[in-house]
């Protein structure tokens, strides 16, 4: 039987690390030596990391990466490699290395450069225009990179009809969304069955800024069934022995490939012979593993734990400080950073003011307790009247507002930036998507910090990720209290969320629709909306946009995040309502 041993190296790349992912890489290179691996790929520019953004700008940056291709290139002795990388040929291209025996053989550049959500390859690189096709121990092999394996046709489609590939490797750098994973494993099913080749996907693991890229690199055969799949959200390495010959039978007896490679004008395509290897018995290999997908919430929360980990980790920070005010939001932020960076990593302080309920003061205590972690009580009332008292002369004969309150909130930002300032910790922030999309936060108080864990999370599935941590635990790590009460800022009086805001099963519906879907007023009403209300969470969420240009990166796991996903004007008349 003509087979092929491929090994996908799903590895966590730092952007601009170019000496650390080298070694990371070689690494790998050897693991898959012992193997016995004839092919292994590595995802999409793991040389520099992704997206590298404007250091793509400095020439430095890419002579580097090109320097640290060279050094790879002489691992391979002995195995084939395919390494993503920045290539240079008289314009910069997002490319990957072909590496064979030692020596660098050829560079493939990527054809379809996304230009949309967080992706801004336009901006930086030349798209490719030849195709590729390599021979590796009497298999042809076709090459592609992320994008290009969304479309249907080329450079797939001449990888398969014109130039014989029997087997399409793709290396990734696909970010995390919630359920993504499944929408990617329907592509490439349709890819390998539409092609009859099997499809190797290599796909990036780790956080980098505000994205996370959840490796889950997959396998499937020639009829499209998935044969091998990549644990989520960790590194690793997979392994599988490809019947190659499958492949050619299974064309043999399809005569869709003969007609249409007659009827279609080939396009661009090189073609390369890569020299034999003399035959080793290879170590014996069990056979592939299939992963199981994770739930909904279970990936959601590793997405979450992951992009906060490799924030701080990747940024030199080892311990993260977080406000805990007794509510759902700190619960879970403090949560999620324990399970991120051990309990010795997180510090948590409670800052009760004469507007903090005994209940929020202990259930900030209970938590701290449950976590085990470093908690510290440091109450604000002395410090908000001096404030009052240095305001009182310009505010003479003014009735107490908002702004009043908001002082309280500036007054716990200051405080943790203190804390953070003398002892190199990070100030996680708390608050969700709901409040961040209409604004429900404080400029410099609540929002003060260096990292927004759930700022993409609508509040109700907030309290659905505390739930399934609890589950998980088999106890109430997050007290009951937390999940139970009336949400609450508690800087007044008996005051509640829902005083401003419509109830969160109302308002999430609503912003996911205008914020995520760009839906109007008149399609938002049709889902059972009423049309005063739409209009003034529309509002709100539009006169809100300089807050959450201020405010600091945090994990994405929606299909549409605020930030990098949804750019807006902060000067801007147009009205949606």
């Amino acid at each position: 039987m003509r087979t092929l041993r491929i090994g996908l190296c799903q590895i966590n790349t730092t952007v601009g690390d170019i000496e650390g992912n080298t070694k990371k890489i070689v690494s790998y290179i050897q693991k898959g030596k012992r193997k016995g691996v004839d092919l292994l790929a590595f995802p999409e520019m793991a040389v520099t990391g992704y997206p590298p953004e404007d250091l793509l700008l400095m020439p430095k940056f890419i002579e580097a990466n090109l320097r640290a291709v060279d050094e790879i290139a002489k691992a391979t002795s002995s195995i084939t490699a395919i390494v993503g990388f920045v290539d240079r040929d008289r314009d910069i291209y997002n490319g990957a290395a072909l590496l064979h025996d030692g020596k660098r053989v050829y560079a493939y550049h990527k054809s379809y450069l996304p230009n949309y959500g967080v992706f801004d390859e336009d901006r930086y690189f030349q798209a490719g225009r030849e195709n590729l096709v390599f021979v590796l121990e009497s298999t042809p092999i076709g090459l592609s990179i992320c994008e290009d394996l969304w479309y249907p046709g080329d450079p797939v489609r001449t990888q398969t009809l014109h130039g014989g590939a029997e087997l399409i490797v793709n290396i990734s750098a696909s970010p995390f969304h919630a359920g993504k994973i499944a929408s990617r494993e329907k592509m490439i099913a349709t890819r390998a069955a539409d092609n009859g080749a099997i499809v190797a996907f290599c796909n990036l693991v780790g956080g980098q800024d505000e994205l996370v890229f959840d490796g889950g690199s997959m396998i499937f055969d020639q009829r499209g069934n998935l044969i091998a799949r990549a644990r989520q959200f960790e590194e690793e390495l997979i392994v599988a022995d490809l019947e190659m010959e499958a492949v050619f039978r299974l064309r043999l007896h399809d005569p869709r490939i003969r007609r249409e490679r007659i009827a279609e004008e080939p396009k661009a395509l090189r073609k390369i012979d890569l020299p034999n290897r003399s035959t080793k018995k290879k170590p014996s290999l069990s056979s592939p593993r299939i992963t199981e997908a994770m739930d909904p919430l279970a990936e959601i929360y590793a997405a979450l734990v992951l992009g906060t980990r490799d924030y701080l980790w990747k940024n030199g920070f080892r311990t993260a400080l977080v406000g805990l005010s007794g509510g759902i939001d700190s619960a879970l932020t403090a949560t999620i950073a324990v399970d991120a960076l051990g309990k010795e990593g997180v510090v948590g302080v409670a800052m009760p003011s004469p507007y903090t309920s005994r209940e929020s003061i202990e259930d900030a205590e209970l938590l701290a307790r449950n976590l085990g972690i470093r908690f510290l009580t440091l109450p604000i009332t002395e410090i908000h009247q001096a404030y009052l008292k240095a305001l009182a002369l310009p505010f003479k004969g003014l009735e107490a507002d908002v702004t009043e309150e908001n002082i309280q909130a500036r007054i716990r930002g200051n405080i943790l930036m203190a804390l953070s300032n003398k002892f190199g910790w990070l100030v996680l922030t708390t608050g969700n998507k709901s409040e961040m999309s209409v604004g429900y936060c404080t400029l410099y108080g609540d929002m003060a910090g260096g990292f927004a864990v759930i700022k993409d999370v609508p509040k109700t599935l907030v309290y659905d990720l505390a739930r399934f941590r609890n589950e998980k635990e088999g106890k109430p790590l997050i007290p009951e209290r937390c999940l139970s009460k009336a949400p609450s800022a508690e800087l007044r009086p008996n005051q509640k969320d829902e005083d401003s805001l419509p109830p969160y099963p109302v308002l999430d519906p609503i912003v996911q629709a205008y914020v995520e879907e760009d839906q109007g007023v008149e399609e938002i009403v049709r889902m059972g909306f009423e049309e005063d209300l739409v209009k003034e969470v529309i509002r709100m969420v539009d006169r809100n946009e300089y807050k959450r240009r201020q405010s600091p990166p945090g994990v994405k796991i929606t299909h549409r995040a605020l930030g990098k996903d949804r750019r807006l004007p902060l000067t801007n008349r147009f009205r949606n309502v």
